[in-house]
Formats: C-alpha cells, structure tokens, sequence
C-alpha cells in the first residue's frame, strides 16, 4: 500500500510568524483517520519568519525530531542545554517525565523545517536532547539514517523508540533503496524536488504513507532531498 497524501490537502494554519502544515492531526487540525502512523504521531512542516519562534513550552513522553530544511533553529531548554541546528543538521529532544524548551529563529531569513513526534516505547525516563551535524553531501544517492532507536544504527542520534529517521539526496534519475521491514509503517516526504514511489508521484511536501511493502524505490524525476519515517 502506497497512498500520496497532497501537500494542498493537509492541515494548514497561518499565525503571521508561523506558516504551518500538518500531516497528522494537531492543535485545531483534527481528521480520525490521520492520528498516527505506527509510532508516529506527527509531522509538521513548518516556515518560521526571522526573529520569531516558539516561546518556552513544556512537552513529556515522546521522542521530538527537529530536520532542519534551511536557515537556522536556536533551541534552549529547562535543562541548560542551548544549541543552534542549521539547514541539514537534525535535533532530537526526548520529553520523558518532561522537560520546558523554547525554539527561536533567531536568523535574517525565514526557517523551514520538518517537526517530527514519535511515541516513545517507554514513559517516565528522564528527558534529554541532542543535535549533530549530517552534511547532505553524505547521504548523496542514498538513505542515511540520521535519528535512531533501532539496532545496528550507530552513529545516529539516538531516540527511545523502535523507529528511525533516515534522509536522501537523489540527482534526477537516481534511485535510492531503503529494506523494509515485515509489518513496518513508514512516511514519506519530498523536502525538495520530485519523486516517483511505486506508481505514486510526489511533490515537495506531499506525504507518502507506506504500508506492508517488502522493497521500497524511491526513484527521483529531479532533484530532490527525501525524508523518511520507519515507525513501527
């Protein structure tokens, strides 16, 4: 099962400073039948302004995924941690028994980036967060996995759940494989460009939800910069 789900059909919300569409269902966005996918609970893709952003707000229990798409993201959190994730660079914050952060785009240019919340496989761990730096030349015709929980995946950033992040930047013509899993709900999205799946076409910002598919090609009609979910 391959089903493209059309940027212009998603959830969207205007606030001025905040350019959003949802994926999954979120804040006044609600349809029952986009709750989740596996383990995956939303994706946001986001356009933040300049000097603007998300004042300090409090999260618990789930795995939170910053990709950042272009400018920067400035994170500060009830930790202490502080740090800056730039175009290609991804954050991990694990909330656990919670945790009180803020993200600003501190930056003369507009910020766009994919927000990405995964349920964790256990609750009530203590919080934590993390970022690295993942340069796109790396991942060139090929999967990376980026963000994991998943065994084997050394190197990641690590997540408390049985699921990964994994990116993709394809020339046009190139195709890239990713194994899929018996019984593995997987998402898919187009950062850039324009890809073919199966006999499905998607733009920048479509999502492509994928489900009991034993080999996945992601064939690119141009080029393109790919983002996929495994979730369980």
């Amino acid at each position: 099962m391959i089903e493209l789900r059309p940027r212009a059909e998603l959830g969207a919300a205007q606030h001025g400073w905040l350019d959003t569409r949802h994926h999954f269902s979120f804040a006044e966005y609600h349809d029952p039948l986009r709750m989740q996918w596996g383990q995956l609970r939303v994706w946001n893709d986001d356009s933040i302004a300049a000097q603007s952003g998300f004042p300090p707000h409090p999260h618990r229990d789930m795995e939170i995924i910053t990709y950042v798409r272009k400018g920067a993201i400035s994170h500060e959190d009830s930790l202490g941690n502080r740090g800056r994730t730039v175009a290609g660079d991804v954050q991990v914050m694990s909330a656990g028994t919670g945790i009180t952060h803020s993200e600003f785009n501190l930056e003369d240019e507009t910020c766009e980036l994919f927000q990405i919340w995964i349920y964790p496989d256990r609750s009530g761990l203590p919080p934590s967060w993390g970022t690295r730096p993942f340069p796109r030349g790396e991942r060139a015709g090929a999967f990376v996995t980026l963000a994991s929980g998943m065994p084997g995946d050394d190197g990641a950033l690590p997540i408390r759940a049985d699921a990964r992040l994994v990116a993709a930047t394809l020339s046009a013509g190139e195709v890239a494989e990713y194994p899929v899993g018996a019984g593995r709900n997987l998402y898919l999205v187009p950062a850039s460009g324009r890809i073919e799946v199966g006999d499905v076409v998607a733009e920048a910002g479509d999502g492509v939800a994928i489900r009991n598919e034993v080999r996945l090609q992601v064939k690119a009609l141009e080029d393109s910069e790919v983002v996929l979910v495994d979730a369980g």
